[in-house]
C-alpha cells in the first residue's frame, strides 16, 4: 500500500496540472468538454491523494522504519491511533493532509455546483487545481517528500513528541486544517466571480486566504518556537512566502483591473442601519486580526531591528481583544434585526426593547449576587441580549408560519428553517457564539489551590459558583519501562489516584499522570478532569516523589467551561444548516447553454 501511495503522489501532479489547464481553457473558449474534463480531474486528484494518505498511514502502522518521516514521528510502542495521527504529526505528512483536505473540499464544491454557477465553475476548478498543483510540486521537489527513504532500516523510531501524545491529537489538527483549507474554495469563487463581488467582499476573501498561507509560512520558517512549528529547513518557508506574494500580486491586479465595476451602487444612508452594522462588523474583525498578527510578530520585529526579544503575553491580547470581542457580540445581535438603510424609532422599539430589558435584568441580577468583574458582567449582559433576539426571532417566525400554514409548532419550526436555511442557520450560529462568550467569561472566576500531600490526606477548593470540592489522595503507582538490547523502549508513568467529592457527594475517581519518555528525554503531564454542567474540575500533578509517594497537586475549578464546548457544537450545527444545499435549485437556461455547451463535431454542420 505504501508503494501505491508513492506512485499516486507522482501521478497526481501531472493530472492536477492537466486539469488546471483544461479548466481555464474550457472557460475561455466555451468548450463544455474541456470544462467537464477539468471537473472530473478534481475528483481524480482527490482519489489519488486518498491513496497517498493511505500509503503514509500504512507505513506508520507497518512500522516501516526505512522511511525518514516514519522514523521521526513513530516507534513500536506508540498506540495505534497515534500512528494514524502520524499523517499530520510532522511537516511532510501535514502538507499531504492539507492537500488531501483541499482536494476533498474542491470535489464537494464541484459536485454541488454541477447544475448551478456554471459560468464560474471552469475558473473555480482551474484555481483550485492550480493551488493543488503548487502543493504537489512542494511535496515532490522541496525536500519534504513523505516517502523519502533513509537507505537503511532502523529497528525502532524516535517516537512522537510527548506533547502530542494525547487523545485530542487525533482531533485538534484535523479540525484546524479543515478551517485552513476550506478558505481556498471561497477564494476560488471570488477570483471567478469578480464582476459580481464588491471591493469589501473581494478584499476580505483574498486576505483570509493569504493569511492561511502566512500561518503556514510562520509554522515552517522556524521564526516561532511552538509545538505547532514544523521547521525542518528554510526552503519550504521561502517557497510559501513566495507563493503568498505571488497570489497577493495576482489578486491585486484582478481587483485593480475590475475596480470600476466593483464600486458599490449605494452609499450608507444612516449610522443606524443594517449596512452600517455590517461595515462596523468587518472593521472590528480586521482590528482583531491586526491585533493578533501584531502580537505574534512583535517579538520577531524587536529582535530583528533592535537585537532584543520582547515577549507579548496574554495581558496584551486580553486588553486589546476582549473589548473588540464584546463589540462584535453586540453587533451579532443588532445586525440581523435592525432595518436596512435607516432604522426608524418604531423599528428600534419593536426589535430591541425586550432584548435590552433582558440584558439589563441579567446585569442587575448578577450585581445583586455580588459579581463585580466588569468585563464578565458586560459579557453576560450582552450574551443575554443576543440570546433574547435569537429566541424572539425564532418564536415570531415559527408562530407566524404555524398560523398561516395551519401547522403544529414543531412542523412550523422545521419548515421555517428549511425555507431559509442560510438565515436561520446564521441565527443558530449566533446563539452558539453567545454561549461560547458566556463560557469564556467564566475564566474571571477561576479558583486555584496548590497543596503537598501524602496518601490519606485531603485538600479542598471552593468554586465561585458555591460548590465545595474535596479531593482525597489515595495512592501513587508507577510502571517501569521494558528494556530490549539495553535500550529503554517505552515511557515511565506515575499515576496518582484521587477520590473527588462535591458538597460531600462522591463524584468519581481522578487519575492524573506524570510521564517520562526516555528516548526523547521529555516529561509530560496528563490532567485529571471531572466535568459537570456548570464547571470543570482539573487536578494537575506538579511534583511526585516515588520513594515516599509524597505529591504536590494543583487543583483548578473552571466555571462555565462546558458551555464553551456546547456553544462550539451549536455553532457547528448552525453552520451545517446554513451550508446545506437546498433541493431543486433551478438553473437558468441561458447560463446552462452558455457554460456547458459542447463543441459541434467536425462535419456535422453540413
Amino acid at each position: 500500500m505504501t508503494i501505491l501511495g508513492e506512485i499516486a503522489l507522482w501521478i497526481s501532479l501531472p493530472v492536477a496540472l492537466w486539469g488546471a489547464a483544461v479548466s481555464f481553457a474550457g472557460g475561455r473558449l466555451g468548450r463544455g468538454d474541456l470544462v467537464l474534463s477539468g471537473e472530473r480531474t478534481v475528483h481524480v486528484v482527490t482519489i489519488l491523494l486518498v491513496l497517498v494518505s493511505a500509503g503514509i498511514i500504512a507505513a506508520f502502522l507497518g512500522n516501516r522504519y526505512e522511511y525518514y518521516y516514519v522514523v521521526n514521528y513513530s516507534n513500536r510502542e506508540l498506540d495505534t491511533y497515534f500512528k494514524v495521527a502520524g499523517l499530520w504529526a510532522g511537516q511532510r505528512g501535514s502538507l499531504v493532509f492539507w492537500t488531501l483536505l483541499l482536494s476533498v473540499f474542491s470535489s464537494i464544491a464541484v459536485f454541488f455546483n454541477r447544475r448551478r454557477n456554471r459560468e464560474f465553475m471552469p475558473y473555480v476548478s482551474g484555481t483550485l487545481l492550480g493551488i493543488l498543483s503548487f502543493l504537489l510540486i512542494v511535496l515532490l521537489f522541496a525536500e519534504v517528500n513523505p516517502f523519502e527513504r533513509l537507505g537503511f532500516t532502523r529497528f525502532n523510531g524516535l517516537g512522537l513528541n510527548p506533547q502530542l501524545q494525547n487523545y485530542w491529537m487525533t482531533i485538534h489538527p484535523p479540525t484546524l486544517y479543515l478551517g485552513f483549507t476550506a478558505f481556498a474554495v471561497p477564494f476560488a469563487f471570488a477570483v471567478s466571480a469578480l464582476g459580481m463581488l464588491k471591493v469589501w467582499n473581494m478584499v476580505l476573501v483574498v486576505l483570509t486566504f493569504l493569511l492561511t498561507i502566512f500561518a503556514t509560512f510562520l509554522t515552517r520558517s522556524g521564526l516561532i518556537e511552538s509545538v505547532h512549528s514544523f521547521a525542518e529547513n528554510l526552503t519550504i518557508a521561502y517557497i510559501f512566502l513566495g507563493f503568498m506574494g505571488g497570489m497577493a500580486i495576482f489578486a491585486a491586479i484582478l481587483i485593480i483591473h475590475r475596480l470600476p465595476s466593483l464600486r458599490p451602487e449605494n452609499q450608507i444612508q444612516s449610522f443606524l442601519s443594517r449596512e452600517s452594522a455590517f461595515l462596523f462588523n468587518n472593521l472590528l474583525f480586521i482590528g482583531v486580526t491586526f491585533a493578533v498578527i501584531w502580537g505574534t510578530l512583535f517579538p520577531l520585529i524587536t529582535e530583528g531591528f533592535f537585537g532584543e526579544t520582547r515577549n507579548v503575553g496574554p495581558p496584551y491580547f486580553n486588553r486589546v481583544n476582549i473589548p473588540l470581542g464584546l463589540m462584535l457580540l453586540a453587533l451579532m445581535g443588532i445586525g440581523p434585526v435592525i432595518a436596512w438603510r435607516r432604522a426608524s424609532k418604531r423599528n428600534l422599539r419593536k426589535n430591541f426593547t425586550l432584548p435590552v430589558a433582558m440584558g439589563v435584568a441579567t446585569l442587575a441580577v448578577l450585581l445583586v449576587a455580588g459579581v463585580r468583574h466588569g468585563m464578565a458582567l458586560a459579557t453576560f449582559a450582552l450574551a443575554a441580549f443576543v440570546m433574547t433576539i435569537v429566541v424572539t426571532e425564532f418564536w415570531k417566525g415559527t408562530k407566524a408560519r404555524a398560523r398561516i400554514a395551519g401547522e403544529g409548532i414543531v412542523s412550523a419550526f422545521r419548515g421555517l428553517v428549511k425555507r431559509n436555511r442560510r438565515r436561520w442557520g446564521g441565527y443558530i450560529v449566533h446563539a452558539g457564539v453567545a454561549l461560547v462568550f458566556t463560557g469564556l467569561a467564566g475564566a474571571a472566576f477561576d479558583a486555584r489551590v496548590e497543596q503537598e500531600m501524602v496518601p490519606g490526606e485531603a485538600m479542598t477548593v471552593r468554586s465561585a459558583l458555591g460548590s465545595e470540592y474535596r479531593l482525597v489522595y489515595e495512592s501513587l503507582s508507577h510502571t517501569r519501562p521494558r528494556v530490549a538490547d539495553d535500550v529503554q523502549e517505552n515511557d515511565w508513568r506515575w499515576t496518582a489516584l484521587l477520590t473527588a467529592y462535591r458538597d460531600g457527594e462522591r463524584i468519581g475517581v481522578l487519575r492524573p499522570e506524570k510521564r517520562f519518555y526516555p528516548v526523547m528525554e521529555q516529561t509530560s503531564t496528563e490532567v485529571g478532569i471531572s466535568s459537570s454542567v456548570l464547571e470543570d474540575l482539573y487536578v494537575i500533578p506538579k511534583d511526585l516523589e516515588t520513594g515516599t509517594d509524597r505529591a504536590t497537586f494543583e487543583v483548578k475549578v473552571l466555571p462555565l467551561v462546558p458551555w464553551i464546548w456546547t456553544g462550539g457544537m451549536i455553532v457547528a450545527i448552525g453552520t451545517l444548516v446554513g451550508l446545506w444545499p437546498p433541493r431543486g435549485v433551478p438553473v437558468p437556461s441561458a447560463v446552462r447553454e452558455r457554460a456547458v455547451r459542447r463543441p459541434v463535431p467536425a462535419g456535422a454542420a453540413g
